[in-house]
This record gives structure tokens, sequence and C-alpha cells, in this order.
């Protein structure tokens, strides 16, 4: 069967954009192919710094007739639906429509619309120029003297059809001021000339000799492996750098990786330095050596074969990171040469947010909050506050002026080399975090409290001037702070109630239901246990584990389906007699034993599980549920609720009512599906 090959080239394309471009371009072809009738067989997307490709492979030479029944109004129907209906059918005059009856809704129009197929070529020269006219780029741009946008000037279409053992068709269209044919151009630099091109596998083939890798992934591995190879010829191994590799492989289409040197003297500043500076910079990997500190080397991925071997290209980086490290080296000595404190004052500069202040008056607040809940996180509170007072201090330095992504981490060198407390330096750069799912927790007291501080009095400041995440939009990263908080919160085993606005306790909900979902929980479990008034996470937290071990097993789910039946019958009896069952348990009435056993076995239960919950034991509170489980059916397979006796029917009423209200002591059962 034929198959498509387009190939859109360009001026270079951002790295960061090229692997979402690729997947849009293809999804919006194959989708749009599909609408028309071309359902293909497989699809394969490209990217290079200057080029999105796109092969489908078994594509129909020509889509199929359709006949389609389209169902209209009823037989006098008002004019305006009838015109409607011969709009949308196509019809010129409602004699063209037939008419059907159906016995219940009468007699109403039916057009049948049938389409004759059409040549993919022609489909095909219909699509693709829309969808490369109305590609969405994070930001375009226009050149030349056509309206055309896109990320970068576009410079040839490649857009060939056609069998495989055939010389394919260029499908005929013509973009802006381009006409899609069937040349395209190899490397920049080492195979600059056109090349013509038939299908993807000699496309795939005469750019490969051209020096050019059309495969983001593979350069990507070549990138990987060469790099690994290279550091463990002279013993070092390289840090891993997923984003960054991505990027590089994005800059290049002929990979070559060398290995560069700098000065070992700047090994005096912070390891984290030189990596954000040779990689911010240089877009270089950093090594390190056999006893897993730094080594002064750097991995290089340049774009072309050099003529020397690569000195030329490895002096250059090196002479441009000597430059940095020397920068950086400046400001981490100036750096540390000023008590951390003495840059507090500057902060009353630095606007936080317009309604709620500085960082100077948000410190303010971080001391205050940071100092009462140090007691509650078994926190030492005078270094508490001072780790507060310290934590945004490394903000008006000039490291975290250079690399803002070290703010933190620079105050807890800088405390440190000034003689802080180890807690108290620790605590600076914890306090950010976590930043992410994968990012560490603050495990030791002062740091919980401060991180705790800083997440709680941004997430209480920003409800109180209405600025709340909407929609995927929070730019303020209000999501990322609540969560950070529950997993400090859980992480750690605390114990602390959130003492918020109702408003931002129903986020803090959101986001706990978010994850425990992304641990495993099942969302109807947190929602049976999370009340409105939850404040605990903690809690909330170890009672969803507990319900989820009970319902894992035999006695958890015959329970919930004896709740079930127990509710049902008191929803329909509540509703029927007009009243609610309260639940008070006459002994005196109880006639059969099976009732008698469920009683008894329902008051044991609610006294443990009371006793359990005041003690934090929500495992052994479930336990005792457990057990409620035997008497729970053998009451509805001997008892019959609805007994002729009127006390004696309440009676047991009430006795399900009790049962019901146990159990929701732990949990709301009836939110749990199943």
């Amino acid at each position: 069967m034929p198959e498509l090959l387009l190939e859109l080239f360009s001026e270079e394309i951002p790295a960061r954009f090229q692997r979402r471009a690729a997947d849009d371009l293809m999804k919006a072809v194959t989708d749009a192919m599909v609408d028309a009738g071309l359902v293909y067989e497989g699809a394969r997307a490209f990217v290079t710094p200057r080029r999105l490709a796109l092969t489908v492979s078994g594509v129909p030479a020509r889509s199929p007739d359709t006949r389609e029944e389209r169902k209209g109004p009823k037989v006098g129907a008002p004019e305006k639906a009838v015109e409607g209906f011969l709009r949308s059918a196509g019809l010129n005059s409602i004699d063209e429509a037939q008419v059907t009856s159906d016995p219940k809704k009468g007699d109403f129009y039916v057009a049948t619309i049938e389409r004759p197929g059409a040549d993919a070529e022609t489909l095909l020269a219909t699509i693709l120029p829309k969808i490369i006219g109305d590609f969405s780029w994070a930001k375009s741009m226009r050149w030349g003297r056509g309206d055309m946008h896109w990320v970068r000037p576009l410079r040839a279409i490649t857009a060939t059809f056609g069998p495989e053992n055939e010389d394919p068709a260029i499908i005929d269209f013509t973009v802006g001021e381009l006409k899609a044919g069937q040349t395209t151009y190899g490397h920049r630099f080492l195979a600059p000339d056109a090349i013509r091109i038939r299908r993807f596998d000699d496309y795939q083939t005469e750019l490969e000799r051209a020096k050019v890798v059309i495969d983001l992934d593979r350069r990507k591995d070549t990138i990987r492996t060469d790099a690994e190879h290279l550091a463990f010829a002279q013993g070092l191994s390289v840090i891993a750098d997923e984003g960054l590799l991505e990027e590089v492989a994005g800059l290049v289409e002929w990979p070559v990786v060398m290995m560069g040197s700098f000065d070992p003297r700047f090994l005096e500043l912070p390891e984290e330095v030189i990596i954000a500076t040779i990689r911010a910079n240089q877009k270089c990997f950093c090594l390190r050596g056999a006893d897993g500190k730094l080594a002064p080397n750097f991995i290089i991925t340049s774009n072309t074969i050099a003529e020397d071997g690569g000195q030329t290209i490895i002096a250059g980086n090196e002479r441009v990171i000597r430059a940095r490290l020397s920068d950086a080296m400046f400001f981490y000595k100036h750096d540390l040469a000023i008590p951390l404190e003495h840059g507090l004052p500057k902060l009353e500069d630095m606007v936080f947010h317009q309604k709620l202040g500085t960082q100077f008056v948000r410190v303010e607040r971080l001391v205050k909050l940071a100092g009462e809940l140090a007691p509650q996180v078994g926190a030492d509170v005078e270094r508490t506050k001072r780790a507060a007072m310290l934590a945004k201090a490394d903000l008006v330095t000039g490291m975290v002026g250079e690399f803002p992504e070290l703010q933190g981490l620079m105050g807890r060198y800088y405390a440190a080399a000034q003689g802080e407390p180890t807690e108290i330096a620790t605590a600076i750069e914890m306090h950010y975090k976590p930043l992410g799912p994968s990012d560490r927790v603050p495990t030791e007291p002062v740091s919980i409290a401060v991180a705790l501080a800083d997440k709680l009095d941004l997430l209480t400041g920003f409800w109180a001037i209405d600025e709340k995440p909407t929609g995927s939009r929070d730019p303020f990263a209000l999501r990322r702070a609540a969560l950070g908080v529950i997993r400090i919160v859980t992480e750690n085993g605390l114990r602390l109630p959130l003492d918020v606005e109702p408003e931002l306790l129903s986020f803090f909900h959101d986001r706990l239901k978010v994850s425990l979902r992304d641990a495993g929980a099942r969302h109807d479990l947190v929602d049976a246990v999370i009340a409105e008034d939850s404040n605990d996470i903690l809690e909330i937290t170890r009672r969803v584990e507990a319900l989820s071990n009970l319902l894992a097993t035999a006695d958890g789910e015959n329970l919930l389906a004896g709740y079930r039946r127990a509710v049902n019958i008191l929803v329909a009896e509540e509703k029927k007699d007009g009243r609610s069952y309260p639940g008070s348990v006459e002994k005196t009435s109880l006639r059969e034993p099976e009732e008698v056993a469920l009683a008894d076995a329902v008051g044991a239960a609610a006294e443990t599980v009371s006793d359990r919950l005041a003690q934090d034991d929500y495992a052994g509170a479930v336990t005792a549920l457990s057990a409620l489980r035997q008497p729970v059916d053998a009451f509805f397979d001997k008892v019959l609720v609805n007994d002729a006796d009127a006390a004696v029917r309440e009676n047991r009423l009430n006795l399900l009512a009790r049962l019901r209200d146990t159990m929701h002591l732990v949990a709301d059962f009836s939110r749990i599906a199943g």
C-alpha cells in the first residue's frame, strides 16, 4: 500500500519544542487522514534541529465510498427546523428526503447522504497545507514578505505519496511561498547539498549519508553511550542529566562527543555551582572520579566532525568555562565575606507580591509561624526562628543572582561556612523542598518547621488576597506547596491539624486525594474517610490505608455488602415512616439469637473502635469492624427486619442504624464503590 512522507525543513527549531512538535504533527496529520477515510497501518515522526518529518505507511490509494442515513425533524415540523435539516444534509428541497414511520414517534424525514470516495493524493493536498498553516508553536515568527508563521523560517517542504515499487507522486500544494516537492538538505556544514527524496527508506538512508540522524532518541543514545565510553576510558563517570541530554540531542544532527577539562582550583567551589555553570553556559555534562567527587573535566557534544580531532572546539569551550568559573569564584568569595544576616535589609527592596509585601515582610511572617510550629514538630524554637530569619537571605547574594536555581543551597553553604549550627544551615536549603514528587522531604525538626511555615504562609497569603489556582493556571505554584505540606506531614508521621479556612482546607483535601491516588489508593476510599472538617492529614492517610487493607479481605467485602443492605433498608423505611432511627437499641425487645448476637457485636465494636481511634490506632479500629462480618451475615440470613410487631421492627431498624453509625466512626462506607 502507498506511503506518505512529509518533511518540513526550516532554520533551527529550539530544542525545547522539538519532541512536542513531532508528536503534534503526527497526531494532526493522522487524525485528519482518518477523518477523511484514509485509515493507515502505522506512523512515525522524527525531528532534528532543522526538520520535522513524518512517515505514514499502509495508506489506501483512495478513501471508500460512504452512505449515511441522517434522521431529520418530524413531518409537519416548523419551517426553520426543516431548513436546518436540508442545509446539514446538503439537500435542495424536502422532496429529496424520504419519510419514515415510527409506531411511537410518528412520521419523520430521513436523508440518505452518499459520498463518493476520493483519491488520497487529492485529500492530502487539502489536509497537509491546512495543518502546516495552522500548526501551533509556543512561539512563532513571520519572515520575508509572506504571512506564514512558523517557529523559524521554513525553507523547503517534501511531500511524496506512492506505493513501494513505484516512483511516488509529489503532493501538489503550496504553503506561503513554498511549493511542496521532494528536495531536502543534509547537514549544514558536513553535507549541505540538496538531496532528492522518493520515500522514507531512501530519505532516512540518504540523510544518514549526509550526516543527519533524524531520530531524536537515537541521537540521545549515541551521546549517552559515547560519553560513558569516553569517561570510562579516563576512570570517570558521567553525571546523569536527562533534561540536558534531551536538550543537547535537540541541538545537533550528527553528535560528536569530546572531553575537555578545567583548572582543578575551581573545585573549591560547591560542586552544584560548577555543574550549574557548565550546564547553563556550555550545555556540557560534568563528570565524577572513582572517589565520587567532582572531576575537573566535562563532556562536549559537537555538531560537526572537526579536522583537528576537536582540539579547537575543546579549547574554545575550555576558555569559556574558565571565564564562567572565574566569575562564579568571585561571586562565591565575595558572598562568603558578608554574613548572611547582613543581607536582610536588602530584602526590603525585593517585592514578594504587591499585595503581600516585600521579602523582608515575608521573612518576619516566617519567623513568627515557624516559631509557633516548632514545638509541634519537636524543634528548638530559637534555632527554628534563626533558620527562618536566614532562609531568604541568600536571595540577595551574587551567586543566587547569577543562578536563581541555587537559592537555598547557597544559603546552606554560606551559613555553614559562617559558623551557623548544622541544623540551621540545613533548614535554609531544605525549606524550599520538596519541589516535586521525586524531590527530598525535610526530615530534621528545624527544617520541617521552616519548610511548613514557608508553604503555609504562601497558601494562606494567596488565599487571603483571592489569588487561587484556576483550571491549569497556577502561577504561584500553590498546588505544589500544598502537596509539599502533605508529603512533609505524612512522610514524617506528624500529627499536625491544619488551622486554615474551610476553602483552603478543601483545597488540601483535593491535593491529598491526588497524592493518595498517585500512591495507588482507590479514589472512593479517599472520599469515604475525608469529612468536610477533616484537618489531620496523617489521620486521613492512615484511615485510607487501614480501610484499603480491610476491603482487600473477604471479611471486608462481605461486611461492606451487609452495610449496604442495612443502609438500603434504613433509607427505604425512614422514607416510608417519615422519620429517622437514632440507633437506640432496647435489649429487652431483641427476640432472635442472631439479633442479640449482632447487638452485642455492634456494642463491643463501637467501644473498641472509639478506644482505638482515641489512641490513633486505625488498623485496630478497622480490625474491630471486621469482627462484625459474621454476626451481620447471620442477622440477614435469619432475621426479618420488618416484623409484624411495630416495636420489634423499630428496635431492629435502630439496630441497623447503630451498625451504620459504628462503621461511620471509621469512614463513610456509603461513598465506597463496588
